[in-house]
């Protein structure tokens, strides 16, 4: 069962990881948000744990980034439990 702590795990590992994906693919965060159609300080935000990301804006960001969302929250579910 996801407790309100283990949820809020999971979507810091998300942005983690999101941040670390773009840096790794060499994008800047004003190219990111231009491709998702988001606001620079959008994807500051959500790299930074500022603000929980709707759906959309989550589908964007990994589309931006040739991403697969599902295989992302999956892999931020995996270090959520590590760390639990």
């Amino acid at each position: 069962m996801l407790d309100q702590k283990h949820l809020q795990t999971i979507a810091s590992r998300v942005a983690e990881l999101l941040r670390k994906e773009r840096k790794r693919r060499q994008l800047s965060m004003s190219t990111v948000a231009e491709r998702a159609g988001l606001s620079q300080q959008m994807v500051s935000y959500v790299e930074r744990g500022l603000r929980n990301p709707t759906l959309d804006t989550l589908l964007r960001m990994a589309a931006a980034m040739k991403l697969d969302l599902a295989e992302l929250l999956a892999a931020a579910q995996r270090k959520a439990r590590k760390l639990h």
